[in-house]
């Protein structure tokens, strides 16, 4: 399996280290590092897990001797690593151009999120394919669109002031509870994924 996930970043390689450096630059123009943290970790993630959605790929995969539960869970866990890697060029980022720690509750809540959209991203991509994903984050998007200009215009006001509170929360068992839960819903969505992918036919 640590090949597969080797596998993942020797043909991403040069991608992540463009999205890496980008990353690196937006920290200095960006009014918030967790959000650019946020879209940067599911853009490389989705990436990676595009990129072995073609069938000729499957059908390689597949005649390796590696089970189908083996490449649900390197794609699982090649997740965390880059997630990781996000975290890390954030972190070294701040040191060096705010001359600042990164604070950790910032970077748990940064891989709250993005394991949160992996969760039900992973299944819904094994199920249909990443490419649907993408229409149905437009139409959410339009969705959104259309809530904040007919119903709640100061909804972004009010997602950044709740962020701000939970970034604010002094109390560090509440995180840690939180991210149990968060784990808890990876692993149901790992065990989902293994079950969807064994039960394909390419």
């Amino acid at each position: 399996m640590l090949n597969l996930i080797r596998k993942d970043f020797l043909l991403q390689k040069n991608i992540l280290l463009i999205m890496l450096t980008l990353l690196f630059v937006s920290i200095n123009f960006a009014t918030s590092a967790i959000w650019v943290g946020i879209l940067f970790s599911i853009a490389i993630v989705m990436q990676c897990f595009s990129a072995d959605e073609k069938s000729p790929i499957h059908l390689l995969l597949n005649s390796l001797p590696y089970s189908r539960k083996e490449i649900v869970s390197s794609k699982y866990i090649g997740a965390c690593v880059f997630v990781i890697l996000v975290l890390v060029t954030i972190f070294i980022g701040h040191l060096i151009i705010h001359k600042e720690i990164f604070p950790w509750r910032n970077m748990l809540f940064i891989t709250n999120i993005v394991l949160i959209f992996i969760s039900f991203a992973f299944p819904f991509s094994y199920m249909f394919n990443s490419h649907y994903l993408l229409i149905a984050s437009g139409v959410l998007f339009v969705l959104y669109l259309m809530l904040i200009n007919l119903f709640l215009p100061n909804l972004n006001d009010m997602i950044r002031e709740i962020s701000g509170l939970v970034l604010a929360l002094d109390n560090d068992q509440s995180y840690l509870i939180v991210s149990l839960g968060v784990l808890i819903i990876y692993f149901f969505s790992w065990v989902l994924s293994i079950r969807i992918y064994s039960k394909k036919i390419f």
